[in-house]
């Protein structure tokens, strides 16, 4: 028998046990939605329900289903458009987190002094909730709407505000976690940097990066599930385009179907935003190692 018909008759069989080997993974997940949806079907059947049950819930926001990218101008968008715009924000926010607070994470890891000067402030800050920063960010850059900068940059106060929630909410679980990590270097890792007398260069990207990668990754999946929520939330006090916005606005005008399916979307999103810092801190990591 040629290895070409072996392939043929062996190809069905992987496929086929790969599934088998899925159902598992699939079946629990897809009986929990089924009931809960039942459930939901149920509860919500009556004539005066709370909130419209699964079925009008599909038939009274379909469009939004179907066609996510619409744009008939305004805020009439698709719940597509309103996530592109939030995702924007949380993208330039969690970006200036991630800097910072790897920077400031190290710097204050590799010096006992600062850590000691500026950790009871670190610990008081991470506790004001995101929403307490939206007025005083929006008084401050509010001073600044005349700026030349703002008009170079094609923004306006109202938006670096809500850019500033999600960067204020989310530096604070990467700057914790790196300077922890950094913190926790084994002493022999650094016996062995002096042994082979390691530039400070070489010390940085061999020793201490490496070791402090997975408490670093920790803190940047934390932060990033913290974006999202910051941003649904800022967006539902400062109006325009965003899928907060898009949220409350359905809520005032009475529209809890596509409220229904604007938090399905903003559920989907955070997963899949949590999966892809999750995978790539698992490539790297084991790169790394």
């Amino acid at each position: 028998m040629t290895s070409n018909n072996l392939l043929k008759q062996s190809s069905p069989n992987v496929v086929f046990e790969w599934l088998q080997g899925q159902f598992k993974f699939i079946v629990p997940p897809v009986l929990a939605l089924g009931s809960l949806l039942f459930i939901w079907q149920l509860l919500c059947g009556g004539e005066t329900p709370p909130l419209p049950p699964p079925t009008k819930v599909v038939t009274e926001a379909w469009k939004f289903i179907v066609d996510p990218f619409f744009d008939n101008g305004g805020t009439d968008k698709g719940l597509g458009r309103h996530i592109f715009e939030s995702l924007k924000r949380v993208g330039i926010g969690y970006s200036g987190s991630v800097v910072i607070g790897i920077s400031l994470g190290i710097l204050i890891g590799t010096n006992v002094l600062m850590y000691r000067a500026f950790d009871p402030i670190f610990q008081v800050l991470r506790t004001v909730p995101p929403l307490a920063w939206l007025p005083i960010s929006s008084a401050v850059f509010e001073s600044f709407k005349e700026s030349e900068v703002l008009r170079m940059l094609g923004t306006d106060a109202v938006e670096l505000s809500a850019v500033f929630v999600i960067f204020i909410t989310s530096v604070w679980p990467v700057l914790m976690n790196t300077a922890v990590g950094v913190q926790q270097v084994p002493q022999d890792y650094r016996n062995v940097a002096k042994v082979l007398r390691l530039s400070r260069f070489e010390y940085f990207t061999k020793i201490l990066v490496p070791s402090a990668a997975p408490y670093i990754f920790t803190g940047l999946r934390i932060a990033i599930g913290l974006s999202w929520l910051a941003i649904v939330a800022a967006e539902m006090l400062k109006g325009g385009v965003g899928i907060g916005f898009f949220i409350w606005d359905s809520y005032n005008s009475g529209k809890y179907s596509e409220m229904i399916v604007a938090l399905f979307y903003v559920g989907i999103v955070g997963l899949l935003l949590d999966k892809v810092v999750f995978y790539i801190s698992k490539f790297l990591v084991q790169t790394d190692s």
